[in-house]
């Protein structure tokens, strides 16, 4: 018996966990053929600060946090090490500004399809939770998409 309640709590309280992190409104831009890179994005919001801190996805050889920034008139994409997570505050990855840079992706990524993805969020205690998603792909030109050529 007592085993069985250490579970029921074990299980209760990654849940709990997994209710400090929302994600919303999250798709994976879809490829023609040659590409081999692509982007993620999502809405997260955190109920106590926190960051985002990695991703995982079997989809991609490579996954890396990104942020698209304007320096003297120029559009740069680089790596960041992590994502900031005010508490209650939404914050948006999406094309033109943060976002989870997908590449040595070994086939096309297609409409339709569902990409599945790990978030890595690390509160401010140190403590990391993982958050399980699967991703819809969408079509290519998807409206507000102003991302340049994805490296």
């Amino acid at each position: 018996m007592t085993k069985f309640v250490l579970a029921l709590a074990a299980v209760l309280a990654a849940g709990a966990a997994q209710a400090q992190v929302q994600v919303k409104d999250a798709w994976v831009r879809g490829m023609v053929p040659t590409q081999t890179a692509t982007g993620a994005f999502m809405q997260i919001t955190s109920k106590t600060d926190a960051k985002l801190v990695g991703v995982k996805t079997p989809a991609a050889g490579m996954v890396e946090l990104h942020r698209t920034t304007e320096e003297g008139g120029m559009m740069h994409m680089r790596p960041v090490a992590s994502i900031p997570l005010p508490a209650g505050k939404p914050v948006e990855l999406a094309p033109g500004g943060y976002h989870v840079m997908m590449m040595q992706v070994p086939k096309p990524l297609k409409a339709g399809e569902t990409v599945p993805m790990t978030l890595i969020v690390e509160g401010k205690d140190g403590k990391r939770q993982s958050i399980e998603l699967k991703i819809p792909v969408k079509p290519l030109a998807t409206a507000g998409d102003n991302m340049h050529g994805m490296h």
